[in-house]
């Protein structure tokens, strides 16, 4: 079975409860997974799927508590050709910055040579106010790739 880092941002907690539920449903397959609140690159394995699970805060910024993994990153630039990875984005469209903050972790993933395993999803809390629901029916489009 995969093993699956979930790494989530979150700033009230509904990317939190994503990433939780998605894990559930992974864990349910057989899939080993682990939650990270607070990644740093020496925890992840770069062999395992990267989940990121993430809302945007501000104007189109990251939340907080993933921060760190973002500029750890941007300051080792490491290489992270064996790296795969999905993203679940979580916003609001009533914001011109809608799902921009996730993006920008995607972007720096990508020039450190991280590949997209599958398309991303972007939630609108406007037309989804349980994003636990579109997030797990993407999931279940392709958990058999695993």
């Amino acid at each position: 079975m995969a093993k699956i880092d979930i790494l989530v941002g979150t700033t009230l907690g509904s990317a939190e409860y994503v990433a939780d539920e998605i894990s559930d449903q992974l864990s349910d397959l057989g899939h080993e997974t682990m939650v990270h609140l607070g990644a740093n690159l020496a925890e992840l394995n770069q062999e395992a799927l990267w989940l990121i699970v993430s809302s945007t805060h501000g104007a189109g910024d990251l939340p907080d508590n993933i921060v760190p993994f973002f500029d750890e990153i941007q300051a080792k630039s490491p290489d992270l050709s064996q790296v795969k990875f999905a993203l679940c984005a979580i916003g609001d469209s009533s914001y011109d910055t809608f799902c921009q903050g996730p993006e920008k972790l995607v972007d720096l993933l990508i020039q450190c040579g991280a590949q997209v395993y599958v398309d991303k999803i972007q939630i609108d809390v406007q037309y989804d106010p349980i994003p636990e629901e579109p997030a797990l029916a993407w999931l279940s489009g392709w958990q058999d790739q695993l």
